[in-house]
């Protein structure tokens, strides 16, 4: 390890760029400060985590090892314990950037030096646009945490696409144009395969790691092996990065609601994964985004919809994490107590006729990622019409998605998603039935379930489920305005009672 003097910087495995370096109010890798690293195998034992998230993660981190060389030192054990009871006395002091849980958090606020291990000096959470006071302070004094109001403060406060103190194009929000359905008679978008990575010797070394953990029964592991996909690396991020700004981005905003079954990248980043790894900082992003619509690269719709993804929801969501408190993931405002099926649970796509839902599952199964709309309209919606516990659920998308982590997971599925926090970031549930689907998609052509049809058969699930959904939880929504007419809207239907029971006889069965 270098001598050059402290602090050295502990890195978490989600704080591997640069910003994650040097001391508060200098973000940047001077290119001396020590840096400890601990690859803690029981991390990878607490849950049945995705085998590509698994590789990625450990990947990552030993990919930041070797570009960082002699000033890295790095730790395998099976515990973090471990790893900082071996840290030498020429290695101290050490200083973390506060983690993104709160376990890790806890953990690390709790290392004063008063027992066997080191005391760690916590620094404010990097790699988000808005820091965790100036939320708090904006969301102490209003009644309800719109996402929309805080994104508009984030683009004041960082000056992006803004000329002066109004917006660029004169709007906030570009969302109409941001929500075509898919185009149609076309199987994909037409756009250039995106940036995928290449494996290298580090990943034939985790791969043969991970193999030993499994067989050696430390871990076990849900979804299929490889081959690696998304960016490891710094210089791999940024290549990702230049990627999508240049190739991808110009044709973003339109579609990024829409499904094509043959195009599962569509016009999407693809650096979540990266990002929520540390290796990209979020505002970087932002730029490269603003500076290819001031060039005339990209259309401000386009530009527009990807900063609202990342100084928008991701930064929003991070902060629903820690303000709402650790009871979040408990919350279950609905009373959905069922357990997840083992076929869902097992990622069995082919157990699955619904088309919708088992590409749905395919794409976690096989790649450990699906975007936004799979995630919240079919995964979600299906979850939240079955009435599956929203604790539970939030725990298998944190552990089945490359890009999922508790924060991310949190206020995502709790809140979004399952409706699980009674309104506290949505005003009403998300749930919708195979009209949707049917028009953001291009499943149902192809699909032995018809959209329109709610008993029999050939019932779509989404559309019965719908129904189901209302119909048993209109006393817990009656008092939610924007649900009314759809609850006065099931009263009309002749075939509710057999759909009801229909429905409650499907059970957890796979559709």
């Amino acid at each position: 390890m270098a001598t050059a003097p402290g602090p050295t910087r502990w890195l978490f495995g989600d704080q591997l760029g640069p910003h994650f370096l040097g001391e508060p109010g200098h973000h940047a890798d001077d290119g001396e400060q020590p840096v400890v690293i601990i690859e803690s195998r029981k991390v990878f034992g607490r849950r049945r985590f995705h085998r590509q998230k698994a590789h990625l993660i450990v990947s990552a981190m030993r990919h930041r090892a070797a570009e960082l060389g002699d000033r890295c030192t790095y730790y395998r054990t099976g515990t973090y314990g471990e790893g900082l009871a071996r840290l030498p006395k020429k290695a101290l002091p050490l200083s973390v950037c506060s983690p993104t849980s709160r376990p890790a958090e806890d953990f690390v606020r709790g290392l004063d030096g008063s027992g066997d291990l080191p005391a760690v000096e916590v620094l404010p959470a990097r790699g988000y646009a808005t820091p965790r006071e100036d939320f708090r302070r904006w969301a102490d004094g209003t009644k309800q945490l719109l996402m929309e109001e805080f994104y508009r403060r984030a683009r004041r406060a960082h000056g992006v696409l803004m000329e002066g103190a109004d917006p660029v194009g004169g709007r906030w929000n570009f969302d109409h144009e941001n929500r075509e359905p898919p185009p149609k008679k076309q199987k994909t978008l037409g756009l250039p395969t995106p940036w995928l990575a290449e494996e290298d010797e580090i990943d034939e070394e985790v791969r043969a790691d991970l193999d030993r953990w499994e067989a050696d029964g430390d871990v076990s592991f849900v979804g299929t092996d490889g081959p690696r996909v998304f960016a490891a690396s710094r210089t791999e991020a940024l290549a990702a990065l230049d990627d999508f700004v240049t190739r991808r981005l110009p044709t973003f905003g339109p579609h990024e609601d829409a499904v094509l079954e043959e195009d599962e990248w569509m016009a999407h980043s693809m650096l979540s994964a990266p990002m929520n790894l540390g290796l990209l900082d979020p505002l970087e992003c932002v730029e490269r985004a603003e500076q290819a619509y001031r060039d005339g690269d990209a259309p401000l719709a386009s530009v527009e919809g990807y900063v609202r993804q990342l100084i928008g929801w991701r930064d929003y969501i991070w902060h629903v994490y820690w303000y709402a408190g650790a009871d979040y993931t408990r919350r279950n405002a609905l009373e959905a107590h069922e357990p997840i099926p083992e076929w869902f649970s097992e990622l069995d796509a082919d157990a699955v006729e619904a088309r919708c839902l088992s590409w749905a599952l395919r794409g976690v199964r096989d790649r450990g990622w699906v975007h936004h709309i799979p995630r919240l309209m079919v995964l979600g919606n299906y979850a939240l019409q079955r009435g599956w516990d929203p604790g539970e659920l939030t725990a298998w998308f944190q552990r089945s998605f490359v890009d999922g982590y508790d924060w991310v997971m949190a206020a995502n599925v709790v809140g979004m998603s399952q409706h699980a926090d009674g309104g506290l970031m949505a005003t009403k549930p998300y749930a919708s039935g195979g009209a949707y689907i049917n028009r953001m998609t291009d499943h149902c052509g192809g699909c032995r379930y018809k959209p329109t049809v709610r008993v029999g058969d050939d019932a779509c699930p989404f559309t019965a489920g719908y129904w189901w959904f209302l119909d048993r939880n209109a006393e817990r929504l009656e008092g939610n305005f924007r649900m009314k007419r759809a609850l006065d809207g099931r009263h009309r239907l002749k075939d509710l009672e057999a759909l009801v029971e229909q429905e409650r006889a499907r059970g957890g069965d796979a559709p």
